[in-house]
């Protein structure tokens, strides 16, 4: 997909929010939703999403939300941080499929990283899915630096 084109309601971040589709929570306001990735980068992998926003990429979304998802994207950098004392954290927000944006809902990667890791970010084809109750007693250690 291109940087044009029409939010999908059923895109797999709709469904999430929806409560059609389970996650892993790490964080949750009014305005923005927090949570592990199921194909994570990293020990830690979390997702940012506006909870309002219809923002495909960064170029649609509203100031006012872009300032909510970041202000969480640092509450819960901050506390991956605390929690796994990781070496580095790596901030990515893709937009278009040509630059790997596979869910056409703005969102923000927060990776941890640590030396020695690769410095690349594999694209979510790659079929690594992590195991629930790892990412559950992950999210409990996280949410406890919050």
């Amino acid at each position: 997909m291109s940087l044009d084109g029409t939010y999908d309601e059923s895109n797999v971040f709709a469904l999430i929010l929806q409560g059609k589709i389970p996650s892993t929570k790490l964080y949750e306001d009014e305005h923005t939703y927090a949570f592990l990735d199921i194909q994570p980068q990293s020990k830690g992998h979390s997702l940012v999403i506006s909870k309002w926003s219809k923002a495909r990429n960064i170029l649609e979304i509203e100031d006012e939300a872009l300032a909510q998802v970041m202000a969480t994207v640092k509450k819960v950098a901050t506390a991956t941080r605390r929690a796994l004392d990781p070496d580095g954290i790596h901030v990515a927000q893709f937009n278009g499929t040509p630059a790997w944006q596979t869910v056409f809902h703005l969102h923000f990667h927060i990776v941890p990283r640590w030396e020695g890791q690769p410095r690349t970010f594999v694209a979510h084809a790659q079929g690594h899915f992590a195991d629930p109750a790892e990412l559950q007693a992950l999210a409990d250690e996280i949410r406890a630096q919050f």
